[in-house]
């Protein structure tokens, strides 16, 4: 859903000969032994031409061992990035409050500012998203510096003071601000609201160490206010911790109903039942994933479908059906390998084959489209509790397909024209939206702000063709009013504003909107989509 080079080997395989470089140092034995690998590892460190310092042999020889094991999700974390690892799954962290991307237009390195946490240093200072970082302190951002060197310089002791020099397209000088770090805490649930009439929207960004807390916290304060069904959205949710999706689970089941077998080498097979808190009210339930709900978030939303607890809607998700361990080793090491696969209650795997490329992709083994409805039934089938159809093979196939929202082919055209000045672009409708954060609640674009940012664009070199002019005001305008809503109605107000524009999200109101019951909403689901024919998986 988300290549062969024969000549350059054969030049390579010759090459050795051709240089006449080589020593024969005795005969080889006629098969591997166990001591292969001292062997290896005595001769690389003594007789090696540049000597290896300290542990750095060592290193070499762990991270060798695990990336032959050609998996993509097992890898050695040296200690920094341990430490980061922790970080992430804690959901907690001293700093000021921003998400960093790496990018690298026309080659050149820059380090983003992808996102800004509420109630933050940053968000305080009027970091914007799209910013540009080019010093943290006495380090300068440029060449070849990383993005985790970046980070770590701005983590740091809470109440400490760190320097950040940003460039913003647009805006001639360097923009310098002084933060004092803070405990940042990076919600599971950034916020819950009610949608349409009465449904209660749960976005779950992310499975950290709060995240059944923090989904529990945010249903029960919807069904008090009178949400009549839930959705919990999972699209462009990645996962985290296990433990987190078993409970989460557990909210919407009931006690003993098994949500995830695990099966490993030398391990007895595992199932995970639900147990401890519930919800106690169990209102109807759809669960919205994408493309980008791996790992955890298939975890929770295969078992609530098996169980027929929650409607699946949206597009087919990942699939990453293995389980991965941490182990912590000497020296603040830790690795963190592959140790078993999971399976739905109903016996689904939902793994779909993946290989890392060098750039970090990772790209499927065996590629397939988008699926639709009639596309289904080349799936594994199986059953659910109530005898339903779902389906195995790569992702969790939603029991409703609506695709991404989709653009016009004008406004596509528009878009790619964009994409060169991407940067300077979206930079400035950020910074102006931030200009313009004290509007009224009700708010318009008006035709003043369209023209001022027009403007703006010129100014910052992003040249819009005349001939796109059919559709650039319609997205200028959409464009301008997301952002300003975000600040001037936070996320929970904007998503409400702009409903309409989640097709995902308005699909699941009309659906939950006419469905008293979970039974009442499977059965009206059923009847909006085609048939499909498929056998059950024996």
């Amino acid at each position: 859903m988300l290549r062969p080079r024969t000549a350059a080997v054969a030049s390579l395989l010759l090459l050795p000969m051709a240089a006449g470089g080589f020593l024969l140092q005795g005969s080889p034995a006629t098969r591997t032994t166990p001591r292969l690998f001292d062997q290896v590892l005595s001769i690389v460190a003594n007789r090696y031409v540049d000597s290896l310092q300290g542990q750095a042999i060592f290193e070499k020889a762990a991270r060798g061992l695990v990336r032959e094991l050609n998996d993509p999700y097992s890898e050695l974390l040296a200690p920094k990035a341990n430490e980061e690892f922790n970080r992430q799954v804690g959901g907690r962290y001293g700093g000021v409050g921003m998400l960093l991307e790496e990018q690298k237009p026309n080659g050149i390195t820059r380090i983003v500012v992808a996102r800004v946490f509420p109630h933050t240093p940053a968000e305080e200072g009027g970091v914007l998203e799209g910013d540009i970082i080019t010093r943290v302190d006495t380090m300068a951002v440029a060449g070849d510096i990383k993005i985790d060197q970046v980070s770590n310089a701005l983590r740091g002791t809470v109440g400490t003071p760190v320097n950040v020099t940003y460039a913003r397209p647009s805006v001639p000088e360097p923009i310098k601000l002084t933060f004092k770090r803070a405990i940042v805490h990076v919600p599971a649930v950034a916020y819950a609201t009610l949608v349409g009439d009465h449904i209660g929207y749960i976005p779950l960004q992310t499975f950290n160490e709060n995240t059944a807390e923090e989904v529990e916290a945010a249903a029960t304060k919807l069904v008090s206010q009178g949400a009549k069904g839930l959705v919990l959205d999972l699209r462009d949710n990645g996962g985290g911790i296990v433990e987190q999706a078993l409970a989460v689970s557990s909210l919407f089941l009931k006690d003993g109903q098994p949500i995830v077998n695990v099966r490993g080498r030398n391990t007895p097979d595992e199932t995970a039942r639900a147990s401890s808190d519930h919800l106690a009210t169990q209102p109807p339930l759809i669960i919205l994933t994408d493309g980008n709900s791996a790992s955890a978030s298939e975890i929770v939303a295969g078992a609530l479908q098996d169980h027929d607890r929650a409607l699946v809607l949206g597009t087919t998700s990942f699939g990453k059906g293995l389980v991965q361990s941490l182990f912590p080793l000497d020296g603040g090491y830790a690795l963190k390998i592959t140790t078993g696969k999971w399976y739905t209650p109903s016996g689904r795997s939902i793994h779909r084959e993946r290989k890392l490329l060098a750039d970090g992709r990772l790209v499927e083994t065996k590629p397939d489209s988008l699926e639709t409805e009639a596309e289904k039934k080349a799936k594994p089938a199986f059953k659910s509790d109530a005898g339903r159809t779902v389906y195995g093979g790569g992702g969790i196939t939603p029991d409703v397909i609506v695709p991404d929202d989709t653009l016009s082919t004008a406004e596509q055209e528009f878009y790619r024209a964009m994409a060169p000045k991407a940067q300077a672009f979206i930079t400035t409708l950020n910074q102006y939206a931030f200009e313009l954060k004290n509007s009224p609640r009700d708010f318009t674009v008006t035709p003043a702000w369209r023209t001022e940012l027009r403007r703006r664009f010129t100014a910052a070199g992003v040249i819009i063709d005349p001939k796109h002019e059919a559709v650039t005001p319609k997205l200028l305008d959409r464009e301008l009013d997301r952002r300003i809503a975000r600040l001037v109605l936070g996320d929970a107000g904007a998503k409400i504003r702009n409903l309409q524009d989640d097709h995902q999200l308005s699909k699941a109101v009309s659906l939950l909107t006419t469905s008293r019951t979970q039974n009442a909403l499977l059965a009206t689901a059923q009847s909006s989509v085609s048939p499909v024919k498929a056998s059950p998986q024996q």
